[in-house]
């Protein structure tokens, strides 16, 4: 399971050129999810991200977490990230779950994050086409890979 994090100032979700969801202050997620992932990778990942000290304090220095800051989350499924391009140049997702594996992972993955960080999460839709817009603060990137832990 790989995550590319942002902090944001702001950050919003569109469907067809409705907006399904928008955040101030917190935490983009886009989030890939290999056939390979677990409940084990879910539990590791959510515990990371809701500990995360990416957010300043009085003194300008990142030392506080999501629950810190009372921030909020906006996680998109993003099979690309799974993307292998070392052979040619069209990127293979061979890697990348299947919907019927990724969909409930994904779905146990918001619920956990909820649970371990107490924040509000909003969502993408799994399988749309969407535009993200977001205003990356500071800028401040993060990618979290589950299966690279050491």
């Amino acid at each position: 399971m790989r995550v590319v994090i942002q902090r944001v100032s702001k950050a919003s979700v569109k469907i067809e050129d409705n907006i399904k969801s928008k955040i101030g202050k917190g935490m983009l997620i886009l989030l890939g999810i290999e056939a390979a992932d677990t409940h084990d990778d879910i539990d590791w990942l959510c515990g990371k991200i809701s500990r995360l000290r990416i957010f300043d304090d009085e003194n300008g220095i990142m030392n506080l977490a999501i629950t810190d800051i009372k921030g909020e989350i906006i996680i998109v499924s993003q099979f690309t990230l799974h993307a292998s391009t070392k052979k040619g140049n069209r990127p293979s997702y061979i890697r990348a779950a299947a919907p019927d594996i990724a969909i409930p992972l994904y779905e146990d993955f918001i619920k956990t994050l909820k649970d371990q960080s107490s924040v509000e999460i909003k969502t993408g839709e799994f399988g749309a086409m969407m535009d993200v817009e977001l205003v990356n603060n500071g800028p401040v990137t993060i990618m979290i890979d589950s299966k690279n832990r050491e």
